[in-house]
């Protein structure tokens, strides 16, 4: 039940945010786009309250209890820069605004948006293995706190490997020691990264 949660949840996050952009730029109802777009932090609430009251009803700690925090997560951590991204092309292709400024390839800004997107990273890791902790202690102790822990060792490798890359711009001559798949900066980040920890 609660992995059907997690995917409606999902499937809802991009459908609130869809009908959020087409409502106020396709339509022209700004108001009311905007309460859609307000309302895609509340798929992370569904996904929260499923999970707590699948825990307290029995349910055995896993690995759907994980994900959900993961996703919580990262939803926390990135939702906001994924929802303005959207909002800001959409602008663009809909609404005659500016088109948004590519994100630099090299220099000091390259290297503090890098920065940015790392702490943000910080900030998903940090909520979602803090719920992964509460969970487990909510379902019966630190037995079961453990068992939900399993990703969080994958999850803080990546963490500190994606900090000694983004740290590494601006380090030496203009664009830093960053390498592969990191594309232009912010706008990667921006993405949602439920490509690699979400979806």
């Amino acid at each position: 039940m609660l992995l059907a949660v997690i995917a409606a949840c999902e499937i809802g996050f991009w459908v609130l945010l869809a009908a959020g952009l087409a409502v106020r730029y396709l339509l022209r109802m700004p108001r009311l786009g905007l309460v859609l777009l307000a309302g895609v932090p509340l798929v992370d609430v569904v996904m929260l309250v499923a999970s707590v009251i699948d825990l307290q009803s029995g349910g055995e700690p896993s690995g759907k209890h994980s994900l959900a925090a993961i996703f919580i997560g990262v939803s926390v951590g990135f939702g906001h820069q994924s929802i303005k991204w959207a909002d800001g092309w959409a602008a663009y292709k809909f609404a005659g605004a500016p088109r948004p400024v590519k994100p630099p390839k090299g220099g000091p800004e390259r290297a503090r948006r890098e920065r940015q997107g790392w702490f943000r990273h910080l900030l998903a890791w940090s909520i979602g293995c803090g719920l992964m902790l509460a969970g487990g202690l909510l379902a019966g102790g630190v037995d079961q706190a453990g068992a939900l822990l399993g990703p969080a060792t994958t999850w803080t490798l990546v963490l500190v490997i994606d900090g000694l890359v983004s740290f590494s711009y601006g380090i030496g001559k203009g664009t830093g020691g960053g390498t592969g798949g990191r594309g232009s900066g912010e706008g990667d980040r921006e993405s949602r990264p439920e490509a690699s920890l979400r979806s």
